[in-house]
């Protein structure tokens, strides 16, 4: 099935993909996302600049806020143009993603002045402070607590896998204001500062890439905080956090069924020459892979529509289990079938380098560890599976 978008929808995706062949620097086309924000290169700063100016950084944001106040359709065709085109449009995706839309949505004037804009341009990077030791899929479980202090809040706590919080220059933090209230009910969100007294910041690496020092843990002693820095009301916490994942999941998709699409190719491309070439067995497999990839674009797209009506798609949790599933068990069958190859990792390998094993395969190994992640990062499957349960089938907790 071939899904088509009127004439006016079709125009607007032709007119991105014109300035992106005539602005887009190389480097965009061949780099990954980030995934620190370390040493960022001076041109990642400039590509995002370069967006905001031109009203393609987040088309559905007024011009102020680097858009063009572009329909959800349109906001969808950009999207898709960049996971499709695998353009590296941010170096710090999860503030232009998820802090950023909270700020807009929840902020005062001078918050987005002092924080959304700035971030926007790429002036400054932002960090999320939601998991906890004790609290990483129930966020309704944490235990920083903040306690108001005259004009200020004070910060005791600990957050973990706090990812660009090394390098950040505020960090948007969930908190416990009302130790009394329910758990869901007590909880607010603060923009803290980094360089805030009693803020420490200790990075540490992944077992996939243990010199990638992006992950950190967060703690706060006696850290004072003014006031005016409560994003949303007092206690309304959990209706940011609520806000905040939406606006992760709503295209998170994309990126799946993107990936999904070109992952048959770049598998061939990388067993080309070995027996597993011409292996008919796989044929079963790729055509598989090749609906899920479908599968997931479809739900998308149903999903997309049921947004565009004003409508609360239930269908979400299904979305974000099926594509990140999919996209692992798809990686898991990759190394299955790559066999001692597939496991050619610098963290496993490295004593064995005299071997001369294909170090194109690397990226194979990262890529299956990473997906777990996916499964994990935005609500783990667990939780979905519980979302479907209670409010796609009705069933009882």
């Amino acid at each position: 099935m071939k899904l088509t978008f009127d004439a006016e929808t079709e125009s607007f995706r032709q007119t991105f993909v014109d300035w992106l062949e005539a602005n887009m620097p190389p480097e965009a086309a061949t780099t990954e996302r980030p995934s620190s924000t370390a040493d960022l290169p001076q041109w990642a700063r400039d590509w995002q600049r370069t967006q905001f100016d031109a009203g393609w950084l987040v088309p559905g944001n007024p011009p102020e806020y680097g858009g063009q106040n572009a329909t959800l359709i349109q906001q969808f065709i950009h999207n898709e143009v960049l996971a499709t085109r695998h353009v590296a449009d941010s170096f710090n995706p999860q503030a232009l993603g998820i802090i950023v839309p909270s700020i807009l949505t929840f902020g005062t004037e001078e918050q987005k002045e002092r924080w959304a804009i700035p971030i926007l341009r790429g002036e400054l990077t932002a960090a999320l402070g939601m998991s906890e030791p004790n609290a990483g899929s129930d966020l309704a479980g944490l235990r920083t607590k903040a306690v108001l202090d005259g004009e200020e809040f004070v910060l005791n706590g600990q957050k973990v896998w706090t990812s660009g919080a090394h390098d950040a220059d505020v960090i948007l933090t969930f908190v416990r204001t009302d130790p009394d209230a329910p758990k869901h009910k007590g909880i607010s969100c603060i923009l803290v500062p980094t360089d805030t007294e009693g803020v420490t910041r200790r990075p540490f690496g992944s077992y996939i890439s243990p010199e990638d020092l992006d992950f950190n843990e967060v703690f706060f002693d006696d850290a004072r905080v003014p006031a005016e820095n409560l994003l949303g009301p007092l206690n309304a916490g959990w209706k940011v956090a609520n806000g905040s994942l939406g606006h992760e999941r709503a295209m998170l998709w994309l990126n799946y069924s993107a990936a999904l699409d070109r992952f048959v190719d770049e598998f061939r491309n990388a067993v080309a020459g070995t027996d597993a070439a011409d292996d008919d067995r796989l044929v079963d497999w790729y055509g598989s892979v090749a609906i899920d990839a479908q599968a997931v674009k479809l739900l998308g797209y149903r999903t997309l529509a049921k947004t565009r009506r004003g409508m609360i798609p239930t269908e979400q949790s299904i979305l974000k289990l099926f594509s990140s599933e999919s996209n692992q068990d798809a990686h898991a069958r990759a190394i299955e079938e790559l066999g001692a190859l597939g496991l050619d990792h610098e963290t496993l390998s490295g004593p064995f380098r005299h071997l001369h094993l294909d170090g194109y395969m690397n990226s194979w190994f990262d890529g299956y560890l990473r997906t777990f992640a996916g499964t994990i990062a935005g609500g783990t499957s667990e939780i979905q599976r519980n979302i479907v349960a209670e409010r796609v089938l009705g069933m009882p907790r």
